[in-house]
């Protein structure tokens, strides 16, 4: 400004040196000719900012980050002082203030590996991606439980979840129910190699190796009978979509857990509903095409029998079929017909009732087993059936899995 004020220099060429603009620069060629050289002191030094925390704020914030969020993470923690607290912070603030305080994040951070990204799907329902995860959700002093989830690859909304004692059949063919029912029939599903959803066995039976491919397993059998395209990963990082959903689960539905006290799965089952319904306001994304892709159910098609566990076995000679050290009484059929010897299908309902079934016919029901025991398939092995005049041999077609 000094060398402006002599002539020396232009504002123009003024403004470039001091890396001001052309009009902030006249601002403060004004402020100095008429207050000298304090006119280029901003005009907020020394207030206290607009910005500033009130008294008291950084050390309630802190207090309720050692005392009641000790488990929830920067932004998660933020969010709640909002929802719960009625203090309206940046996340930044926060860190800062937990930083500070000595508080270490939850997380560290590493740099990720360079890995191609796979674009999503452009509409809801062209892929679903479900998987488990087996984790201390209820705390270590309690057993640990699987979290099962159907994720929509197009938005990375959670579609369905439930908590289960492990990660089997019983668990994703109810999962596969409640996501045909609330939404329709999916494309395509992406999973792992678990046991439950792909064969890894190399065992054939001879009807096997005749038809040349293995029989699906229990879960694998309902995605065939629904047309459902099923896509099995060859790496976790495949699927990484759902893996960082659960290390995102793991981080803040573990931390809700633990501020509501919940530690049995039935209560965080329904403390899921909610749950999933504010995750997926606050995470999930609008999908490129508004079109859905989901399939309507055929008409006419059974639901509750297409997404069941399904044995074949033969009908012993005193009219029952056994299974796993059940017995399925077969009643007469028309003109007091006997089945005995006959090649018939049995399902077992996710209720755990149980329907045999001869020629897509219904012919007999019993009902639940669920009490004695939990819903599984049974592994495969021979069974022996003592009819009225010898014995009889029931064969399960079932995969070798529980």
């Amino acid at each position: 400004m000094t060398l402006v004020e002599a002539g020396k220099i232009t504002l123009k060429e003024a403004a470039e040196k001091i890396g001001r603009s052309y009009r902030q620069a006249k601002r403060i060629w004004k402020r100095v000719k008429e207050e000298g050289v304090r006119g280029v002191v901003h005009r907020n030094s020394g207030k206290p900012s607009h910005h500033r925390l009130e008294e008291g704020i950084g050390e309630r914030v802190l207090q309720l980050s050692q005392e009641k969020y000790p488990e929830f993470n920067d932004t998660h923690f933020t969010e709640k002082l909002l929802e719960g607290e009625g203090l309206e912070l940046s996340r930044e603030t926060v860190r800062r203030l937990r930083r500070q305080a000595g508080i270490p994040p939850k997380r560290k951070r590493r740099a990720p590996r360079h890995r191609r990204r796979r674009d999503r799907k452009a509409q809801v329902g062209l892929m679903v991606l479900w998987d488990g995860s087996p984790h201390p959700w209820f705390g270590p002093d309690h057993p640990p439980g699987c979290l099962l989830v159907a994720m929509d690859d197009a938005t990375g909304a959670i579609l369905v979840a439930r908590f289960f004692p492990f990660e089997g059949s019983e668990g994703y063919l109810w999962l596969l129910q409640q996501l045909v029912r609330g939404y329709g029939i999916p494309v395509s599903l992406y999973h792992d190699r678990h046991g439950s959803l792909h064969r890894n066995d190399d065992h054939w039976t001879l009807a096997e190796q005749l038809a040349g491919r293995q029989e699906p397993t229990q879960v694998g059998r309902a995605l065939e009978t629904l047309a459902i395209h099923s896509i099995p990963a060859l790496s976790p990082q495949a699927k990484g979509r759902i893996e960082r959903l659960f290390r995102t689960l793991q981080d803040r539905l573990g931390a809700e857990l633990k501020l509501g006290g919940i530690t049995t799965p039935d209560i965080a089952n329904a403390f899921l509903t909610g749950f999933r319904k504010t995750f997926n306001r606050r995470f999930a994304v609008s999908p490129k095409e508004a079109e859905p892709a989901w399939r309507k159910v055929p008409e006419g098609l059974d639901l509750d029998r297409a997404i069941s566990f399904r044995y074949s076995a033969t009908v012993g000679l005193d009219n029952t079929v056994r299974l796993g050290g059940l017995i399925l009484d077969i009643p007469p059929g028309p003109n007091r017909r006997s089945y005995a010897k006959a090649q018939v299908e049995v399902r077992q309902l996710l209720d755990g009732s149980w329907r045999v079934y001869h020629q897509d016919q219904l012919i007999g029901k019993h009902p639940s087993t669920t009490l004695r025991e939990p819903i599984r398939a049974l592994r495969r092995k021979k069974y022996q059936s003592k009819g009225a005049k010898g014995d009889n041999w029931v064969y399960l077609a079932s995969a070798p899995q529980i």
